[in-house]
């Protein structure tokens, strides 16, 4: 009888020990869409901010908080996001889960945190990530977006970049550049969010994910 105790053990502590680390695995993958959803509400409050027209016609977005973005003349970015489509009735598919890296050269000091929003004029753009590494500014034109709540309260948009960026610094430089940005699947997250038989065309394609994270994420899209 104790020989059978001490193989049962292990057992249940090797068990205990796989659902803590999915549990816990899955737990960042939800405070990433919690963090993605406060960027998209802090966004809205902002007097100067993404105009609701150029919401309504884009057809992907990528939000990366807490960015962080360095260097001493040579600068590095490196940011965990998430990112969604218009599925065809209008409404937002579920969160894929990617990273954004890149790097920079010129005279800059210092190391900030961003919160980013890339705004996507066609989703097929942004679901090519799925074969592979993308980078913005080479395989997709990049540029500034345009600010206010509505197109008329600002320049006039012209929609001849792919992609539009949006920032709030929090940090030493004034602003940030995206082009030469490599923006990848983050495969291991999607796996521990959604399960290894999933893929990121899979996720892009669907919105059956109704977790409160998910929820208040599509919500804020949806208030923006």
């Amino acid at each position: 009888m104790k020989t059978i105790r001490f193989l049962i053990l292990p057992v249940l502590l090797s068990s205990l020990f796989v659902l803590a680390s999915a549990t816990k695995d899955e737990s960042k993958e939800t405070e990433r869409i919690h963090k993605a959803a406060n960027v998209i509400k802090d966004f809205g409050k902002m007097e100067e901010t993404i105009p609701h027209d150029l919401i309504a016609d884009c057809k992907g977005i990528v939000i990366v908080p807490d960015l962080l973005n360095g260097g001493f003349v040579v600068g590095g970015k490196r940011g965990r996001g998430v990112a969604m489509v218009k599925l065809d009735d209008g409404t937002w598919s579920d969160p894929v889960f990617v990273t954004l890296t890149g790097g920079s050269f010129g005279l800059q000091i210092g190391v900030q945190s961003v919160d980013l929003v890339l705004i996507f004029r066609h989703k097929g753009v942004l679901t090519k990530v799925k074969n592979g590494d993308f980078t913005i500014g080479g395989d997709a034109s990049a540029a500034a977006g345009p600010v206010g709540r509505s197109t008329s309260a600002s320049t006039d948009y012209k929609m001849e970049a792919e992609v539009y960026s949006y920032s709030r610094s929090r940090g030493l430089f004034a602003g940030i550049s995206i082009n030469g940005s490599d923006l990848a699947i983050d495969k291991a997250a999607n796996a521990a969010y959604y399960g290894d038989s999933i893929t990121s065309r899979d996720i892009f394609e669907t919105a059956k994910i109704n977790t409160d994270a998910v929820k208040t994420l599509k919500d804020a899209l949806g208030a923006l």
